[in-house]
């Protein structure tokens, strides 16, 4: 840290615009990554049910429809009237640029499974032929044919049309959030760096990371999928961490001031004692973010690849632009100021009154706590873990419109079948199989080479109609039902369909429920791991910045109970209904999206150990100079308390912009992250950690010799 604080200090000019012109060059390459982002991204690429989607694709040429409509004539749908309609609608659909092939419920032999059970409502499918425009070609689709044609009602939906209006939402949400949040921002920093020049620091780290973020997710598009989700994690954490980071500095900086060392040598300092803390705290919260890597969807993996750009360029520009910055400013980041007095902080004040409060009575402070935190954690005692579905758009939103058509007047979710496949099947084999599929809970009837069977009652009528359901080595086989596929009832009933016994040939389980269960157990089976890199990863980078073995214990226990208040907190909300009058309308579906969830509780929890390093390394510099636990704790506590504070609302109010989206994982990652941070800020720094010091004493810096000695030459002091 010595080589980096002396060349900043004397190549400023060099360092400031050498930095600031290659995040200039990145953005060529970076702008271009919005074209190549995409929606979705839950599924388990190497589940058997994308094995299932892969054999539909290549042996029997036979994709899920991109583009799923109904057409409501108001009159029954057997009418030659009707029919010729909807071949005109047909045709119409066909003349669509990227429009592969049309089908409907006339051109697959009229179907009752295609007709609503009033009979006066049909489906018809589209397939799209470039898989890097699905979205644009959905929504022109949408935009022409929604509504009104020729005296009938269509509604669209499908995948590629729920993509395009997530896309659309999403745009439209980051404009209206900023359009709050920033101003809001701006105000507050003003008052939070105590003059307007010093208001404008946190650009030059968080705004330029955000810009340089944008490079590596190109990158990302350019090797493998990556989520449109993930330039709202690169805005929210790009401008929290380049605030923290600069009130962390510049607190630094103003202190070495006051005690009289020339800029030169106060900017030196500052790179030493916050720069050090900056680039801990950035490689604990960049590692916890990785932990997302370890889990199979695409979704989860660009946030690890986002957060981790964003979060190594927030620590550069923090121990570099800025202090080159300060540097060249000199004394004139205090001016304009909108704070009397003295802008330093100070060894005395409310936060170390807390503190001392806190001390002198830790035992009733950590039982109190703990009664706050416990029944937080209850609320989430009944959670239940779901995926999204169109539902996360607005009620009134066109394709949730369609998607409850479908829903409320088909008794079959046809756009979503399970798809089975089986392989070295005989005859009679197949027709037990089938027998027993039929019989299952929720299948309404069951397809293939056979015919139709429904409750163990074989119509072998319908034996043509289903002839192209064999190729090459696999037999086809569809089973019908009347359920939510992505929801734990989707869940079971792939369980269920799993649990059919079978011996002698092999049988894979696909289709949407089974790619919502795959895509759930491939979060369960991960997700241990994620925790434990998450643990050791803390952990070991606690230890190398304390050297004491217990404190980073105490502080991975004490996130975890944050991010299960956390969890609670959200289930009660978004499972529960509650709060809609302050975070908005959304649609309550009895489920939590577990990847989200996964994201708000990485996010949090490395966010956590941010204000754990701010709080600790003030506590460990009093201490290491000599002062009592008490009185470390106190001082370190004053000294820290405004920054922490400060930052945690700037933060929280830039991902609370979030709340005021019209998608409801959004609006989630919005709430959850802003209370993660609140509660984290409060009751944990301000309560929690000082009694626990208090009563751990002398032992919070306790570690064998051999530990210590190792920790002093790897902590970057030098």
């Amino acid at each position: 840290m010595k080589k980096i604080a002396a060349y900043v200090t004397s190549h400023s000019k060099t360092v400031l615009l050498g930095y600031i012109a290659l995040i200039a060059v990145s953005t060529i390459w970076g702008f271009q990554a919005f074209a190549g982002l995409k929606g979705g991204g839950y599924d388990d690429p190497g589940s058997n049910s994308a094995k299932v989607n892969s054999i539909l694709a290549d042996s029997f040429d036979s994709k899920s429809p991109d583009v799923v409509g109904i057409v409501d004539f108001g009159s029954p749908a057997d009418d030659t009237s009707n029919k010729l309609l909807t071949s005109q609608l047909v045709a119409d659909l066909a003349k669509v640029e990227g429009v592969e092939k049309v089908s409907s419920y006339y051109s697959l032999g009229q179907p009752t499974s295609l007709k609503s059970d009033d009979g006066k409502a049909v489906y018809f499918f589209v397939n799209l032929d470039d898989t890097r425009v699905h979205a644009k070609t959905a929504a022109e689709i949408a935009d022409k044919f929604t509504g009104d044609f020729n005296g009938a009602k269509v509604y669209i939906a499908g995948f590629a049309a729920v993509t395009s209006e997530l896309n659309h939402s999403i745009e439209k949400d980051i404009l209206t959030a900023e359009s709050i949040a920033v101003p809001l921002t701006v105000i507050l920093l003003i008052f939070v760096f105590g003059s307007v020049v010093a208001s404008g620091l946190p650009l030059i780290v968080g705004g330029l990371a955000i810009l340089g973020s944008f490079f590596f997710v190109w990158v990302s598009t350019q090797v493998t999928d990556t989520s449109v989700f993930s330039m709202n994690l690169i805005t929210g954490m790009g401008l929290g961490l380049g605030i923290d980071y600069s009130l962390l500095m510049v607190n630094r900086y103003r202190e070495e001031r006051k005690r009289g060392r020339l800029v030169a040598e106060a900017v030196e300092t500052t790179v030493l004692t916050a720069g050090r803390t900056v680039v801990f705290s950035g490689l604990t919260v960049a590692l916890v973010l990785l932990a997302m890597a370890f889990f199979p969807q695409y979704f989860l993996r660009s946030f690890a690849v986002a957060g981790f750009a964003v979060v190594v360029l927030s620590v550069l520009g923090a121990i570099l632009a800025l202090p080159a910055a300060m540097r060249l400013m000199g004394d004139s980041i205090n001016k304009l100021k909108v704070l009397r007095g003295d802008l330093s902080p100070k060894d005395s004040g409310p936060w170390a009154s807390i503190a001392r409060f806190v001390m002198k009575r830790p035992v009733p402070v950590l039982l109190v706590s703990a009664l706050a935190l416990g029944g937080l954690v209850a609320l989430g005692s009944g959670v239940k873990f779901g995926q999204v579905d169109d539902r996360i758009l607005p009620k009134d939103n066109r394709v949730v419109v369609a998607n409850d058509i479908a829903r409320e007047r088909f008794s079959g979710r046809e756009a979503s079948p399970v798809e089975i496949m089986i392989s070295g099947a005989t005859g009679d084999e197949l027709l037990a199989y089938t027998n027993a599929l039929s019989k299952v809970a929720h299948v309404v009837r069951v397809q293939s080479t056979l015919g139709i069977t429904q409750n163990g009652q074989l119509d072998d009528g319908y034996a043509p109609m289903f002839a192209s359901f064999a190729a090459g080595e696999y037999q086809r086989v569809q089973a019908i039902h009347n359920i939510e596929p992505r929801s734990p009832q989707g869940y079971e009933l792939t369980k269920l369909v799993r649990a059919i016994p079978h011996s002698g040939f092999e049988v894979l389980v696909g289709g949407s429920a089974a790619i919502y269960t795959d895509s759930q157990q491939g979060i369960e089976r991960n997700l241990p791991t994620a925790a434990l890199w998450i643990v050791v990863t803390t952990l070991l980078l606690l230890f190398l910045f304390t050297g004491s073995i217990l404190l980073p214990i105490k502080a991975v226990l004490l996130n975890f109970a944050s991010l299960s208040a956390t969890i609670g907190f959200l289930t009660w909300v978004f499972m529960g209904g509650h709060l809609k009058w302050l975070f908005g309308e959304f649609t309550v579906t009895g489920t939590i999206d577990a990847s989200t969830m996964v994201l708000i509780g990485v996010v949090a929890f490395g966010l956590s150990m941010d204000y754990e390093l701010f709080l600790i390394s003030r506590i460990k510099e009093q201490h290491d100079a000599g002062r009592g636990t008490t009185e470390s704790v106190a001082v370190g506590l004053q000294r820290s308390g405004r920054i922490i504070t400060a930052a945690a609302l700037v933060l929280a109010l830039s991902f609370a912009g979030f709340i005021t989206s019209g998608v409801t994982i959004i609006k989630m990652m919005g709430v959850g992250i802003a209370f993660a941070i609140l509660l984290d800020a409060t009751l944990i720094r301000a309560f929690l950690v000082p009694a626990l010091m208090r009563l751990f004493g002398e032992l919070n810096w306790w570690a064998p010799k051999w530990l210590r000695k190792l920790q002093e030459r790897l902590s970057l002091s030098h």
